[in-house]
């Protein structure tokens, strides 16, 4: 795929937002933050892309600016728990559970590891999350799966989006500093990536099923 005047425009808010991320340079550090899905969801509709691809970066977009307000946390969880939602429904309709029963070790290693992540931060959490974190943990789980399923670039997408937030999580519950701003960056590099890369294999995978054409993509399964 020819690179769009839109991964342009991405990799320069992506690049800005870090620059001010690093140096605690608020609010505009949260206002870049928040064009990132944006941008996003343009180059999709320029592309005229799956709808699902769009709703699950608007619903992106919600999340980053509810975990910018104080208080705002677990509505900020809830509009990500939506986005997920919204991206595992549209990867199985593209074949991500048949690929996966055709090889469930890549189910299994994600469920072990989301497993192992909640067990390990599950006495630290507080009371307010301990319902929330471990269903969410469990479509960042199926996220990575069936990403990885669709193919090589969604894959590495999905698994920065489950590392991005499984450093949050552990900065909530201080296994990790979470003011530092090597933890704030390693989390904001991770997750710029992870919607980037969905969004970049999504459009290499036509037709879209949201819009009536169930025919399989005849792309390569590497996108």
């Amino acid at each position: 795929m020819r690179a769009s005047p839109w991964v342009w425009a991405f990799a320069a808010v992506t690049t800005v937002h870090l620059v001010l991320l690093g140096l605690d340079l608020s609010p505009w550090d949260s206002v870049t933050k928040c064009l990132l899905a944006p941008v996003l969801i343009g180059w999709t509709a320029s592309a005229d892309g799956p709808r699902a691809l769009v709703a699950f970066l608007t619903f992106c977009l919600l999340g980053d600016l509810f975990l910018e307000i104080d208080g705002w946390f677990v509505a900020g969880m809830a509009a990500f728990a939506i986005a997920h939602v919204i991206l595992v429904t549209h990867l199985v309709r593209l074949g991500a559970a048949r690929r996966l029963r055709a090889a469930p070790w890549l189910a299994i290693a994600y469920v072990v590891a989301g497993g192992l992540l909640v067990a390990w931060i599950w006495t630290d959490l507080p009371a307010d999350l301990v319902v929330p974190v471990p269903f969410y943990a469990a479509l960042l789980v199926a996220t990575a799966a069936t990403s990885a399923a669709i193919g090589r670039v969604t894959g590495a997408g999905g698994l920065a989006f489950l590392v991005s937030d499984a450093i949050i999580i552990l900065g909530v519950t201080e296994q990790i500093p979470p003011d530092a701003a090597a933890t704030r960056l390693a989390i904001m590099v991770l997750y710029a990536a992870a919607i980037a890369l969905i969004t970049a294999g999504l459009l290499r995978r036509q037709p879209d099923p949201d819009r009536g054409d169930h025919t399989a993509a005849a792309r390569s399964s590497a996108a």
